[in-house]
């Protein structure tokens, strides 16, 4: 009889380059562990990173990663956990090598190997880094030739599982479900304190209830050989695990009922979620598919120079000084106007105010140019000479800088086979990793039944937010907004509520954009697609919230007809 692996207990101790210093050695300390992950990379980190390569090429890692490791690298060593992050960004072999010069300087015999072959910057021209999003079977692979710590550049977040987990428990590229499910788990993983509490759309219940949220811990999942995990945190650490955070968290940037990725592409509509006791939530019935036939790039290069200035009006006719200042500088420019100009006056004034703040509003512009010069001198000029020459009680935030560089962030696509996707082993040896050969090209899933909707009654005119959770987040120019509620009656009216013409008429941005929405019954959820309404990403800081991050509680304090008895 052939003995099942044991179940796999993989944490995470990062959600971005920038996190709680502590998680490592939290996580560590907290409890039980085999793996430990980090996910230290972003659209936005991949970008800054590039630019500190162009300072230092042996730069282009993260550098925090180095330093939890000196506190932390014994102590995983001693309590047996394997350490996954995908920290080494541009430069993964340059961390490697930092890694080993650390063991050494520590007097720890730690085997280290990396993953490389997502940079594909020398095929972009002009980009300042382009990154391929390889799968979880690199990672795999050093992990079952004995490493200690595997760094990686720009995999997919959710790679950080599904490699220990293809490596722990002998999966294959066929092993479709078994990847979804470690997929899923993942996810949920990825964005660490986002699954235990942090960002929840309903924090003032947790609070209520005793829950203390203001240190979360971190997430960790029980993976088993089916695919099948529980998501928990360890004890006595803070925050909470429900159905609602686990929810919240796998709406958290994604699309349709398919999430695709280099090793196979999980079906979020098949998710089942149950509690499974206090601060423990399990997932199970997952679906995977084989994955496209191709692999995404992201594509990051300089886009120009951006600079703002943000106008101080108070009290009386505020619509007439932004006007007023408006023509002022239309006309200081116009010599050499800036290739964008965009204002925005934001309504932050209130009648009759009681603070001098309060009763003011702020008028924003921002230029962007190719050339710093003409959003730089020309424009810190143009406004600073209105000093004594504009509206009354003119006032700016801060003057305006020279201008600084400013990013552009796109997808493009190659082959699956059109990476070198490469496992360098702590000896040095290199184990290619082979391409997805089982392939399907990505198709929409069809529109799943709606429930019977909700029988008519009286309504009360309420905030969305009373009855749904979102969370909102960007990808590339794109923002996603996930709905949910938590009662069958609740589904039965969102789902034949909040159609694509209402949320365009909730979030009017949204109005001239596509908006594509997508059902996911099992999770009692819809999730919005806004093409382009974070024009090209958010190096770009195209609107206010420039990844979108509060576009769902946003949408949850638009008022509309709510049924009495769902509140």
């Amino acid at each position: 009889m052939t003995r099942q692996p044991r179940s796999l207990r993989i944490g995470n101790a990062s959600g971005f380059y920038g996190d709680r210093f502590d998680a490592m050695r939290e996580m560590l300390t907290g409890g039980e562990l085999d793996v430990l992950t980090g996910d230290y990379l972003a659209e936005l980190t991949m970008l800054i990173l590039g630019r500190d390569r162009l300072k230092d090429p042996g730069a282009g890692y993260a550098r925090t990663f180095l330093r939890q490791l000196e506190e932390c690298l014994g102590l995983a060593r001693e309590r047996g956990v394997r350490i996954v992050a995908n920290a080494g960004g541009l430069n993964p072999a340059g961390l490697a090598d930092a890694v080993r010069q650390l063991a050494d300087r520590l007097g720890l015999p730690v085997r280290v190997a990396h993953v490389e072959g997502d940079d594909l910057t020398a095929a972009n021209p002009g980009s300042l880094a382009a990154h391929a999003y390889l799968g979880g079977f690199g990672i795999a692979a050093c992990l079952r030739e004995g490493a200690d710590v595997v760094v990686t550049g720009r995999v997919t977040d959710a790679a950080l599982v599904t490699g220990p987990a293809a490596a722990h428990f002998g999966w294959g590229p066929g092993d479709h479900d078994r990847l979804a499910g470690a997929v899923v788990a993942g996810h949920v993983l990825e964005c660490g304190a986002q699954a235990t509490g942090g960002n929840y759309a309903f924090f003032h219940e947790a609070a209520r209830s005793g829950r203390d949220l203001r240190r979360p811990g971190f997430p960790l999942a029980e993976l088993h050989e089916d695919g099948s995990c529980v998501i928990t945190k360890h004890a006595g650490t803070g925050g909470f695990v429900d159905v609602g955070t686990v929810t919240a968290q796998l709406l958290y940037e994604t699309a349709g009922a398919r999430y695709a990725g280099p090793d196979v592409t999980a079906r979020l509509d098949t998710v089942r979620l149950t509690q499974d006791g206090p601060d423990r939530v399990r997932i199970e019935g997952v679906r995977g598919e084989a994955p496209p036939p191709t692999l995404k790039v992201g594509v990051n290069r300089l886009g120009g120079f951006r600079n703002e200035v943000a106008f101080v009006l108070t009290g009386l006719d505020i619509e007439a000084k932004a006007d007023l200042v408006r023509e002022q500088l239309t006309d200081a420019l116009a010599k050499s106007p800036p290739a964008e100009v965009r204002w925005d006056l934001v309504r932050t004034d209130r009648p009759d105010a009681p603070s001098e703040e309060t009763a003011s509003a702020l008028l924003r512009l921002v230029v962007r140019d190719p050339s710093q010069e003409a959003v730089g001198r020309a424009l810190s000029g143009a406004a600073i000479e209105l000093a004594l020459a504009s509206y009354p009680g003119f006032h700016v935030l801060a003057p305006p800088g020279k201008g600084s560089p400013y990013g552009v962030f796109e997808d493009v696509y190659v082959p699956q086979g059109g990476v070198d996707h490469v496992a360098v082993l702590h000896d040095g040896r290199r184990i290619p990793v082979p391409p997805a050969h089982d392939t399907v090209v990505l198709d929409e899933v069809p529109e799943p039944p709606l429930p019977q909707p909700l029988s008519h009654g009286p309504t009360v005119r309420a905030p969305l937010g009373l009855v749904a959770g979102a969370r909102s987040g960007d990808k590339g120019g794109n923002a996603n907004v996930g709905v949910w509620v938590r009662s069958d009656d609740a589904w039965r009216w969102l789902a034949h509520e909040l159609t694509v013409d209402r949320f365009r008429q909730l979030i009017p941005e949204s109005s001239p954009l596509k908006v594509t929405r997508h059902p996911l019954p099992h999770l009692r959820a819809l999730n919005f697609v806004v093409e382009g309404i974070l024009g090209e990403g958010v190096a770009a800081q195209h609107r206010f919230d420039p990844q979108a991050k509060a576009l769902g509680e946003w949408l949850r304090s638009r008022h509309l007809d709510i049924p009495e008895i769902l509140l």
